[in-house]
């Protein structure tokens, strides 16, 4: 690392010429693929944008200058260009680096980047900021990329670019993964000549001459661009969507020659008005594992920087991941029922909808990124009779709210929204977190909202979703291993709105719903050897609640614990203090474990649930308390979350 070890900020590259430059970034990639390697990460995202990153820092003056990743996994190269290198082994860990831009983090960092397709947006409003202001000065640049382009919200922000007067610059890094094909010599001629200096100094002398004689105006002036747009066209043979959109459009350009790309950025950077430069980079550029096979070394895990080895840990005789019984489950559905269908947003390998995609790729359907669409989509296809199962991360769902609420709930249709990913998880941190999902969906009309203990249980509730049901259904998961090594049960329907009695007990109830019951169940077993004997509930069903079960808590307990890993506020525990209050019931002292209001970190997600108090010991050392607040308490004190009732008709005082 003979030049990278001396970067500590974009100043320290403005003093290298372009052979040292190509150093860099030669040292950059050596950088990456070993700090990867042991220390897993977005790999094959940040290796194509080496070159790309370095001529950015050289050519603009950031942080005055503002760059916005979208999707931050490709910034990893600029992380360390900004001053973080010698903090980047922390990266993704708990304390340590996160793995999006975060403007908390870093004054390079100028957006929070998690979800994909914002940088144009985020971008445009930097832009116009900056013309209000006066800041003749200050440039801003969008990268998108990475199958960003294909989320609605980039298009939203493409169609206003033009809507106020700015000098955005849009970089569309283009892995190969979205837009169009490379293209031939007289294109190559094109870009020299429309990225030359000489060429747009003439071009702005013309214009300037035509608008002094009042022979053009900017109404005009979108029309003489649309007609070179159009001869541009017509002598490539190819249309340009981003020139409809009145943009001046640049490129493609190699995104790993080094100089080219420089020159291109340099004579383009001071040109007034909108415009999109669009570079072609490769996926992994530089290890050729990664160039090959891109989604597998998207995030790739633990590997071997010499041989390029995936280092898989094999267990014997260990539960599935959620999200394969999942995959097998629907395939297993969809083998006996041909209406069942699979919609997922540019994820089936993460959720493994991939099993589905092999068996019945006719049946399948990946629509990118694109989660309001994939909602959408999904209630038209179940409103011709077919049965969508659409399987959306639940951090990403919230990027369809509108849509699961007007287009699915309100006409009463059968999709099964499968939300992967849901809770805590881990390492991406608080972009991430699917912890929000049973309080933005419990306020829904008509839905099903459920969880499972197990993978008993989801194949139960993915079963029941297409027979016991007519309506839409929720089911909500975590990552992760899965609790039972024999998975594969003999599916039937389940009773809606019915939860279990897990545990009988004494004085304390614990109320959970979903996977994290298991952890509960471990702290019930845990107290006994300190002579506490807690009864436990799944509810399994968030929506509708078993009114049923909450009654025979509320009738033989006085204090009762609700534990959930999502948020707190209007989720489960606010689900049965609202039960509580509705049917007035006293004296029963309520404790709500969860997420509390702040978002939360990265880090594992044993960690994760350590802090939030959710784990066997948060929750066990809650159980404690409860205890021996009931054991040294003869005179039973409302709380701010117990309840009141005017008479005490349900009063357990006396039990």
């Amino acid at each position: 690392m003979e030049l990278l070890q001396h970067i500590n900020s974009p100043d320290d590259l403005k003093k290298l010429s372009i052979d040292q430059l190509s150093t860099v970034c030669a040292e950059l990639r050596e950088f990456i693929i070993d700090q990867l390697s042991h220390n897993p990460g977005h790999f094959a995202s940040s290796l194509g944008t080496v070159e790309l990153t370095v001529a950015l820092h050289y050519l603009y003056n950031t942080p005055y200058d503002r760059i916005v990743w979208d999707v931050g996994h490709q910034a990893y190269s600029h992380k360390i260009l900004t001053g973080r290198r010698d903090r980047f082994h922390t990266n993704r860990k708990f304390g340590g680096l996160s793995g999006f831009t975060n403007p908390a983090e870093s004054e390079y960092d100028t957006f929070a980047a998690g979800h994909a397709s914002t940088s144009i947006s985020a971008a445009l409003g930097m832009a116009v900021a900056a013309n209000l202001r006066n800041e003749d000065d200050r440039h801003v640049v969008a990268v998108i990329g990475d199958g960003a382009m294909t989320g609605g919200l980039a298009y939203e922000g493409l169609n206003n670019v033009c809507s106020q007067p700015n000098n955005l610059l849009i970089i569309l890094n283009d892995n190969n993964m979205s837009i169009d094909n490379n293209v031939g010599g007289l294109q190559d001629y094109l870009v020299r000549l429309t990225t030359s200096s000489k060429y747009n100094k003439l071009r702005n002398s013309v214009y300037q001459k035509f608008k002094r004689n009042n022979l053009i105006d900017d109404d005009k002036k979108y029309f003489v661009l649309r007609f070179n747009n159009s001869i541009k066209s017509l002598l490539t043979k190819q249309q340009n969507l981003f020139e409809g959109f009145n943009i001046r459009y640049f490129g493609p350009v190699d995104g790993h020659n080094l100089p080219e790309l420089i020159r291109v950025l340099h004579n383009i950077k001071d040109m007034k008005g909108p415009k999109l430069l669009h570079v072609k980079t490769v996926k992994g550029k530089g290890f050729a594992p990664a160039e090959k096979a891109a989604t597998v070394w998207h995030a790739p895990g633990i590997f071997n920087k010499e041989t390029g080895e995936r280092i898989v840990k094999i267990k014997t005789n260990q539960p599935q991941l959620y999200q394969d019984v999942f995959g097998h489950t629907l395939v297993e559905l969809a083998e006996k029922n041909e209406q069942i269908v699979g919609v997922t947003p540019a994820m089936p390998t993460g959720c493994s909808m991939s099993f589905l995609m092999k068996k019945f790729p006719e049946r399948s359907f990946d629509v990118g990124i694109a989660e309001a669409h994939a909602v959408t989509f999904s209630a038209g296809m179940a409103k011709e009779g077919l049965i969508p199962f659409c399987n959306i991360y639940s951090s990403f769902m919230q990027r369809a709210y509108d849509q699961v609420i007007h287009d699915v709930a309100l006409q009463k249709l059968k999709v099964i929204f499968c939300l992967d990913r849901a809770g805590l998880v881990g390492e991406d941190g608080a972009t991430h977190h699917g912890v929000f999902d049973l309080a933005y969906m419990r306020c829904i009309p008509n839905l099903v909202i459920s969880a499972p203990l197990n993978e008993h249980d989801l194949r139960n509730l993915m079963f029941t979703a297409v027979y016991g049901n007519d309506g839409p259904f929720v089911i909500r998961y975590p990552r992760g291993q899965g609790e039972i090594a024999n998975w594969q049960n003999e599916m039937k329907i389940l009773p809606i709105g019915k939860g279990r009695k897990l545990r009988e007990g004494k004085n304390i109830a614990l109320i959970s719903i979903g996977q994290i019951g298991n952890d509960t169940a471990k702290a019930i077993d845990a107290a006994k050897a300190f002579g506490i004997e807690a009864g436990h509930y799944d509810l399994l069903f968030l929506k509708p609640i078993d009114e049923d079960l909450l009654t025979e808590v509320a009738e033989n307990y006085r204090h009762i614990i609700t534990v959930e890993n999502g948020v707190i506020t209007g989720g489960m525990g606010d689900a049965v203090l609202e039960f509580l209050a509705a049917h007035h019931y006293t004296n029963i002292e309520v404790t709500r474990l969860g997420i509390k209001d702040q978002f939360i970190t990265h880090g594992s997600i044993q960690e994760l649930k350590h802090l939030c108090k959710i784990d066997e010991e948060g929750i066990l050392n809650t159980i404690r308390e409860v205890d021996k607040r009931f054991k040294n308490s003869t005179i039973i004190r409302l709380n701010p979350y117990q309840i009141n009732s005017p008479r005490g008709k349900h009063d357990t005082s006396a039990r």
